[in-house]
Formats: C-alpha cells, sequence, structure tokens
C-alpha cells in the first residue's frame, strides 16, 4: 500500500535523489533528437505509462519494429493496476495477461501500430530475460538491425543497457544500442509533500520511485553483492562515478528518507 503524499524532503537530499534518478535513467537523447534512422526498438515491460507511450510513439512515427517484452512476473500487477488507473487504456482487458499482450493492445489500438511491425515476446519475468528472449525473436524474424533502441522505464534503464550489452556480448552480434527510457523524471519539494516534474498521467506513486532506487545501485555494482562480472554476472561492468556514490551515501544517511522506507518494507 503506498502513501497518497509523501512528505518533502531536506534539499540536499532531493538532489542527492534526482542525481541518482537521473544517472539510472541513462537518457541519451535528452534534448537531443530521437533516433529515426534505428532499425528497431525493444521495449522492456513495465508499469510507467509514459515511457510506453514513448516507444510507441518512436515506433508509430518512423515506422520502426516494435518488440515488446514481457510475461508475468512479480511486477506485473503493478501495470495491471497502471492500466485500471488511466483515463485512456482502462478498457484494455488486463488479469492474467502478461506484459507484452496487454502493451502490445494499446499499440494496436491506440498508436495505430500494426501487427506485422510488433514482434511480442511473453515468456520473460525479469531484466534478464527481456533482453535474451527479445533479442531471440528479433533474430529469429531475420531483421538486419544495426541500431537498436533499448526502451526501459527510468529506474531500470542503465541495469537494461547494461543486460543489453552482456546478451550481445554472448552472441557476437555487432548491435549499436541506445537508450531511451522516454523521459527522465525529477522530483520537486511542492506544499508540504514530493511530487514529479514533469507531471506526467501513469508515473509510479512516489513512495515506490524511492524504493527503487536503492535496490538498482546495489544490483549494478561489480562485486559480491551485485549483478556485475563479479557478482552474479547478469550485466557487463558498469562504472559508478564518484557523484553517484557520494549521491547514493547522502540518501542513505537521511535521517526520515530510509526509516520511512524501511518502516514500509519498501528496501
Amino acid at each position: 500500500m503506498f502513501m497518497t503524499r509523501f512528505p518533502t524532503l531536506p534539499e540536499n537530499t532531493l538532489a542527492a535523489v534526482n542525481v541518482l534518478g537521473h544517472w539510472l535513467a541513462q537518457n541519451e537523447f535528452e534534448g537531443k533528437p530521437l533516433p529515426a534512422q534505428a532499425d528497431c526498438i525493444v521495449l522492456a515491460g513495465n508499469a510507467v505509462i509514459p515511457t510506453i507511450d514513448a516507444a510507441c510513439e518512436l515506433a508509430a512515427s518512423y515506422k520502426i519494429p516494435l518488440a515488446i517484452s514481457g510475461g508475468i512476473g512479480h511486477s506485473t500487477p503493478f501495470l495491471y493496476a497502471a492500466i485500471a488507473r488511466h483515463p485512456r487504456y482502462n478498457k484494455v482487458r488486463t488479469t492474467g495477461r502478461t506484459e507484452a499482450a496487454i502493451i502490445g493492445d494499446i499499440a494496436r489500438q491506440f498508436w495505430k501500430i500494426p501487427a506485422e511491425k510488433l514482434i511480442l515476446e511473453e515468456r520473460s519475468t525479469n531484466c534478464g530475460e527481456n533482453a535474451r528472449f527479445s533479442w531471440a525473436l528479433i533474430r529469429e524474424r531475420s531483421l538486419d538491425v544495426k541500431t537498436l533502441v533499448v526502451v526501459q522505464e527510468p529506474t531500470m534503464q542503465r541495469r537494461t543497457m547494461a543486460t543489453f550489452a552482456r546478451v550481445l556480448a554472448d552472441t557476437h552480434d555487432d548491435v549499436c544500442c541506445v537508450s531511451y527510457p522516454g523521459f527522465t523524471p525529477r522530483l520537486v519539494n511542492d506544499s508540504n509533500t514530493l511530487t514529479f516534474l514533469p507531471k506526467k498521467e501513469g508515473l509510479w506513486p512516489v513512495e515506490r520511485y524511492l524504493s527503487l532506487i536503492p535496490g538498482e545501485l546495489v544490483r549494478l555494482r561489480d562485486d559480491s553483492e551485485g549483478y556485475g562480472p563479479n557478482g552474479r554476472g547478469f550485466i557487463v561492468h558498469v562504472d559508478m562515478p564518484d557523484e553517484i556514490a557520494r549521491a547514493w551515501q547522502v540518501m542513505q544517511a537521511d535521517e526520515t528518507l530510509i526509516p520511512t522506507l524501511r518502516a514500509r518494507a519498501l528496501i
């Protein structure tokens, strides 16, 4: 159960959270034109509607094939809930269906992407399988892909890119992956609560967004606790800049933020 309102944060903590969120999002097109010459887009299933919309808009505008990856996993109920709350997409059937099937309906019905431009991967239940299974389907289609746009919700974007790099290295495929979460979120203090800028329909509850950041930082580490080559081996090595390490220390040291999230079993 998530709070309707999350209390404001000290400015130094808020700045640290935004530094971490910006880094995790890895938006390579922030302030730049989108890659109209890309050969394919992969959208990893998630529950952040603006990310889903961004991938569909890119595919529809430039007639680029769109691979949607996602079975039924532990995060799927969040997608069901996001669709139920959405003013346009709430007519899409969700219960018992895969993330790829649901998002595929959105792509066809609301973005008018033809079925022949869609590749639905409905078996994956985690980030690693998103990369492996979707890339395998793209190869089965014999698509000539030299540039691949990878789209994932912002908190998971950097890890997803590292996962695709690992999969492509294992398959020895020469593909340029470019990173696009659709938008880069930023939190601001506003009238005694935290809120997102830009204001968009279908974002996480603030409390959930804050709870996701610590888990991603741990997974990106290249040590025995992380997912890098020196840990579980799911991703390529990811350099963690000093600025990110310092911001993480600030977030961990906050007297109210971490205890509040721990009290709700969110981290």
